[in-house]
């Protein structure tokens, strides 16, 4: 009776282990040959906003994430928008501002164009890919840092694409996706390089935010949030809690976009 019922024991746990996957933080993957690389994040919380910057930062707070979900380990490149384009699932790639296109981040696409993009690779994998929200971008972006930049309070030299930041792309162009060192969680260029369009609404604050890891989308929807500064802005644009926003119609050289894909 005793082995019956440990026998049990065992067997629920399997069956839950089975059913409810652990997806530690750091885990690699693609869907398909032409996807995007992936890294796993684990539920956590994290302080998100700075208090000491610009209005749009504050009020810091604190988000608890308690899912977990797989972020792009790059920016999404000219290689892996053409893959759609070739499928007929997004336009054909736009101008890459004679930089190159290849492994360089996507630009000159609007928030419509990357929906077309999303849609496509949902369809192609049968898995929900999407925007992320400011917040769990900027859990990704800091990777459990608490400093403005991932790698300490300055810019210093050569850490990330941005103007006056030692590079020989700063004030310049874009970069090939991983072309500076990653955060501790594995992610490149999530400060600097090009902006990165999120899922969330613009408010011009963080008064009444979502704290569960949510987008806001109480806000002006027209005028989405972009996070992580570019090559042409100064470093203070690139910290892990800076925010701006810009017209949904708005295509340009220095904005680009990070696919989430959902795990539960």
């Amino acid at each position: 009776m005793r082995f019956i019922l440990f026998l049990g024991i065992v067997l629920l746990n399997i069956s839950s282990a089975q059913a409810e996957p652990a997806f530690a933080t750091g885990q690699e993957f693609k869907d398909c040959e032409a996807c995007p690389r992936m890294i796993t994040l684990a539920p956590g919380s994290f302080i998100m906003g700075d208090d000491t910057a610009y209005k749009y930062e504050r009020p810091a707070h604190e988000v608890r994430i308690d899912y977990p979900f797989a972020l792009g380990k790059y920016e999404i490149t000219f290689d892996e928008w053409e893959a759609c384009a070739q499928e007929l699932g997004c336009k054909a790639a736009p101008d890459d501002h004679g930089w190159g296109k290849g492994r360089y981040p996507i630009i000159n696409v609007t928030y419509k164009d990357i929906g077309d993009y999303l849609s496509w690779i949902s369809k192609k994998t049968g898995k929900t890919y999407r925007l992320p929200s400011e917040a769990e971008w900027e859990y990704g972006a800091r990777a459990g840092t608490t400093t403005a930049y991932w790698w300490g309070d300055k810019p210093g030299k050569n850490n990330a694409n941005c103007r006056k930041c030692g590079s020989k792309w700063s004030g310049l162009g874009s970069a090939p996706v991983g072309s500076f060192k990653p955060n501790p969680w594995g992610f490149h260029d999530m400060n600097g390089n090009a902006w990165e369009w999120v899922a969330d609404c613009w408010s011009p604050h963080h008064a009444m935010a979502p704290t569960d890891g949510s987008p806001r989308m109480d806000g002006n929807c027209q005028t989405p949030v972009m996070r992580g500064g570019s090559w042409y802005y100064f470093p203070k644009l690139s910290r892990s809690a800076y925010r701006y926003k810009n017209h949904e119609q708005v295509f340009s050289y220095n904005i680009t976009f990070r696919v989430l894909r959902e795990l539960r």
